[in-house]
């Protein structure tokens, strides 16, 4: 077969890949980039040039097949990483492995891939649904793709092998080692998230839908938008809030919702994201009847019914984004920043908010205090204290329970702990993307660093001017189905979905059977964590049974009966 050959078949078998296809297709095939070596056992060694000359086989010159099959032997990880393509014996071996989800190949330079594609056959690891091919990606498009593709609870480890006279000295993959790295420190944060709530998210969604397919009356524009979150600064701040009231349309964390209305301030809104039934305490104060109830889909059903006035809306959870695009069109609001302050930003900016000021957001706990005054945790440890666990001793034990940083600022000192720290460089990030104005009012914690808005500033003076008017673009839609013909329709899916074998036919899920799969993650998560030595093939069918057997309790509980 001559190179010609080669090429065009390599080319054809990259089909898949159409934008990587189209870009190796304009690349120069003649730079010299590889020598290429025959090996005693038969096959071609692509040898990389560096820039003094010198040829560096990528491979064992005696047999690269032996030796790239001892490397994969060596683990037992289902998502490999390659850094280096070479002459593709390392893809293939770990191919070859039944544990095998994912290989994924990252490569840079175009003609130098284009040159390798002219000299060895690699249809047969380009054509494998498991196999992924990146040439010259930035870090970011690394540190997005992989958490796309990659699912612990199912894939298992992941290892990232380079190959290392391809790679040595090159700053290229320097960088994609270190980007590789970034997506699975958040992959790992998002798996041990979903392993503790994704039954009970799971749980709550299936429950929540008859009261979220209630009708809602559309929602007046606002303009000016106040966020309180519930550090220890709130309490300071409650006076500004209330003397200027009725200029803002004032959103409540649900953990600040108590101290708002201990000094009678009652906010227009109150948003719950948190899963846990413990949430439900914020609201033992009630909640005003005036006062509309923004709660993510996944959150108690029991925080549901402290009102009427409820509206719900999608986070990030993927059964609730299925529900959504079957059951019944719900607005989104993005929880990724994994506190209820970001959200509650987010929301105000999705109801029209061109200008939202921020108080009570301390991120820190200072001078050692943890919450404002009337958050349900100092009624808490009132209630529980005893001689033996005082008042003081519950604060103290609640604030030392993890890792802080004692730093020191203008206006006093302050802990830090890695959560609080993750929160606000979150919210920071966040910032740049807004198109409102977002003013985070000091309090005793680091001070936010945001960025200044001009766009945020010109809608704001068009407002006054009337030439600009907000649009409100949150709202829910009309009821595709019941509920009940939802759950049914849901639950008959998840039981025909094909059996799991190994973690590598997960890539011939297509259509329903994939969006159904995905929307089970979560609790595959949960109980994975429960049974850490459970099969692949096992933890399917547990969680296939698990969440049929939750559905069917819920339709069998009269929930839905009208």
């Amino acid at each position: 077969m001559d190179k010609q050959e080669y090429y065009e078949r390599n080319l054809l078998a990259l089909a898949r890949f159409a934008p990587l296809c189209s870009k190796i297709t304009g690349a120069q095939t003649t730079l010299g980039k590889y020598k290429f070596l025959d090996s005693p056992s038969g096959e071609i060694i692509p040898a990389y040039v560096d820039q003094s000359g010198s040829a560096r086989p990528l491979h064992s010159l005696m047999d690269p097949r032996r030796e790239a099959g001892r490397l994969m032997q060596a683990g037992g990880e289902g998502f490999i990483v390659l850094l280096g393509l070479g002459g593709g014996f390392c893809a293939e071996a770990a191919l070859e492995q039944k544990n095998t989800a994912i290989v994924l190949v990252i490569d840079y330079d175009a003609d130098s891939i284009a040159e390798l594609l002219c000299h060895r056959d690699y249809v047969k690891i380009f054509m494998d649904p498991r196999f992924y091919l990146l040439v010259d990606p930035p870090k970011a498009v690394i540190e997005q793709f992989i958490p796309e593709i990659y699912k612990p609870m199912l894939h298992g480890g992941i290892r990232i092998l380079p190959l290392r006279a391809r790679t040595a000295g090159s700053l290229n993959f320097s960088g994609a080692r270190e980007a590789a790295e970034n997506a699975l420190n958040k992959v790992s944060a998002d798996y041990s998230v979903q392993s503790y709530f994704g039954m009970r998210w799971f749980s709550n969604i299936i429950r929540n839908l008859k009261k979220a397919g209630g009708t809602n009356s559309i929602l007046p524009p606002i303009k000016r938008a106040a966020v309180t979150a519930a550090g220890p600064s709130l309490s300071y701040q409650l006076k500004i809030i209330a003397d200027q009231r009725s200029g803002i349309y004032l959103i409540a964390t649900d953990t600040s919702l108590p101290c708002l209305l201990s000094q009678n301030i009652r906010p227009d809104a109150v948003v719950s994201i948190d899963c846990q039934h413990i949430g439900y305490y914020h609201f033992m104060s009630g909640i005003p009847p005036e006062t509309i109830l923004f709660m993510d889909l996944a959150a108690p059903a029991l925080t549901a019914s402290c009102t009427d006035n409820v509206r719900f809306f999608t986070g990030n959870h993927p059964l609730a984004a299925y529900a959504s695009l079957l059951w019944r069109p719900l607005p989104e609001v993005d929880t990724s920043g994994g506190n209820v302050t970001y959200s509650a930003i987010d929301l105000a900016e999705k109801l029209g908010a061109v200008t939202i000021e921020l108080y009570g957001a301390d991120f820190s706990y200072p001078s050692g205090l943890t919450y404002a005054t009337g958050t349900y945790i100092h009624q808490l440890f009132y209630n529980k204290q005893k001689r033996l666990a005082p008042l003081e001793a519950q604060h103290s034990a609640f604030l030392y329970r993890g890792l802080l940083v004692k730093k020191t600022q203008a206006v006093g000192w302050y802990y830090e702990s890695p959560s609080l720290k993750f929160y606000r460089e979150r919210l920071e990030e966040k910032s740049t993307a807004m198109d409102a104005e977002l003013r985070p009012i000091p309090g005793l914690g680091p001070l936010l660093t945001v960025p200044d808005s001009p766009k945020a500033r010109q809608k704001y003076f068009l407002q006054k001017l009337m030439l600009h008017k907000p649009i409100n673009v949150f709202g829910s839609g009309k009821c595709l189905q019941s509920a009940d013909d939802f759950l049914n329709s849901y639950k008959n899916d998840i039981n025909k979905l094909p059996a799991i074998q190994n973690a590598g036919c997960l890539q011939s899920f297509y259509g329903r059977d994939k969006q159904i799969l995905t929307t089970l993650l979560p609790v595959m998560a949960g109980i994975k964590r429960r049974n850490p030595d459970i099969e692949i093939t096992g933890l399917a069918e547990r969680t296939k049974q698990y969440c049929v057997t939750e559905i069917e309790k819920v339709l069998d509980s009269g929930l839905y009966n009208d």
